[in-house]
């Protein structure tokens, strides 16, 4: 990683409260590395270069970190390239994560970047939530059910409603959103939920427009 990348992802995580020592730092520019070189055979992400990387993957999933407590079970839906998953396990080890992606390509990449960065307590997992073997297998297994890039909201909810503890939480990584549009899905049909938070902000050292968005499981 350049030094001008690197300093980036750096102050950038001060922005979500995060101070990255030099294993960590190391762990990313691995990661970016591997990402770029299997991105050269496989498509893994339409980014390519080391700053949009940075930026739009790294910092963008460093994002939710204020919201995760210390000891918490997530289940990352469509995690790709492994993101938001792998980097918050970086940063916070305690975390307990299961990935999940249907294409296969991306699981392979998944595992073979867990292995290098030696990381511990991180699942991964080929198959989609609808598939009735993943739900008997790990429904209420889960205190937070995350997603970056992995559908439309509505549908995001419902596929991760059976998935939650009681009084779990539901975190969407999405663009600009209509706060309207989000009264909305309060009840959907099957489910309940309690919107916690909506919070909009700009990904560090760009214009990109960013919403966390929070539910509980109620």
């Amino acid at each position: 990683m350049e030094i001008l990348n690197k300093d980036l992802l750096v102050e950038g995580a001060k922005n979500f409260g995060i101070y990255l020592d030099g294993k960590a730092v190391e762990a990313f520019e691995l990661y970016l590395k591997e990402l770029l070189k299997w991105n050269q055979k496989i498509n893994l992400t339409a980014i390519q270069s080391e700053k949009g990387i940075v930026l739009k993957h790294f910092l963008d999933s460093l994002s939710i970190y204020p919201y995760l407590p210390k000891y918490s079970s997530i289940l990352d839906i469509g995690s790709g390239a492994g993101f938001p998953g792998i980097p918050l396990k970086i940063i916070q080890p305690s975390l307990e994560i299961t990935l999940i992606d249907s294409v296969r390509k991306k699981v392979d990449f998944q595992r073979h970047i867990i292995r290098m960065l030696g990381l511990k307590e991180l699942k991964v997992i080929h198959g989609r939530v609808q598939d009735k073997e993943i739900l008997q297998s790990l429904g209420g297994d889960f205190d937070i059910i995350l997603s970056r890039a992995f559908s439309d909201l509505q549908t995001f909810l419902v596929l991760g409603f059976p998935f939650l503890k009681k009084e779990g939480t539901v975190i969407a990584m999405k663009g600009q959103v209509d706060n309207k549009e989000i009264e909305l899905l309060m009840e959907i049909e099957g489910t309940r939920y309690r919107l916690q938070k909506i919070d909009p902000f700009i990904l560090p050292f760009s214009n990109f427009k960013r919403t966390i968005l929070l539910f509980e499981k109620i």
